[in-house]
């Protein structure tokens, strides 16, 4: 599988079920006030695309939206792209325009997470991975027994994770930190969701050991 990183969580994938995009999260850079409540005050994104609009959703055959937050969609797809979404956020969809949102696929499992501990994780909301020829595309989670499961149960010869160690002023991280992807039992491990968003503290250097692609590098799983 061919594997590009866009920004932040958005990936393409050229797949056997086609040209996928994951979380297309496609706005200009600075164009979005910071994420509340973190450290970091900046404005979102941090960093421009590495390529058009244009260029990212040309040929893409499906769009992957493991949860609605507004670091990883941003309604700036088209409104009839195909759309493979947890169930909680299908109707959210729908609602916004989208014609042809699903939430399975034959070629694709479905996977869960937690996006942080607490009352926070809580409040995050549900949060769904993905896995595809192979691939697990866990999305916003720290490691949990979720995650582990689905180690287990997919086997997967590769794991894209969200790392970053996102987190706010309180509480724990909300996606993987470098510690927790340490502790990935996988042959190939990828840490996307870096240097991006405002509250993703922890820099690509801190990934030693796993591969933490630059923007727009495209790697061969």
């Amino acid at each position: 599988m061919k594997v590009q990183l866009v920004r932040h969580a958005t990936l393409l994938l050229d797949t056997t079920v086609g040209r996928i995009l994951v979380d297309p999260m496609l706005r200009e850079a600075g164009s979005s006030p910071p994420i509340e409540n973190t450290p970091s005050p900046r404005r979102n994104p941090l960093v421009e695309l590495p390529m058009s609009r244009e260029e990212v959703l040309d040929g893409v055959d499906l769009c992957i939206v493991t949860h609605l937050h507004s670091d990883h969609f941003d309604d700036l797809v088209p409104l009839d792209l195909p759309i493979l979404t947890q169930p909680e956020s299908a109707e959210e969809l729908r609602a916004r325009g989208h014609t042809n949102v699903t939430t399975d696929h034959a070629a694709i499992a479905m996977t869960r997470g937690r996006h942080g501990t607490g009352e926070i994780g809580r409040a995050m909301g549900p949060v769904s991975g993905w896995v595809v020829d192979g691939v697990y595309i866990a999305g916003d989670t720290i490691l949990c027994d979720e995650v582990l499961d689905a180690l287990d149960r997919h086997r997967p010869r590769a794991v894209i994770v969200n790392g970053g160690g996102a987190r706010f002023n309180e509480g724990d991280p909300i996606t993987m930190t470098a510690d927790e992807v340490r502790r990935i039992d996988a042959p190939t491990v990828v840490v996307v969701h870096l240097e991006a968003i405002n509250h993703c503290l922890e820099p690509r250097s801190a990934y030693a050991g796993a591969i933490a692609p630059l923007d727009g590098e495209v790697l061969d799983l």
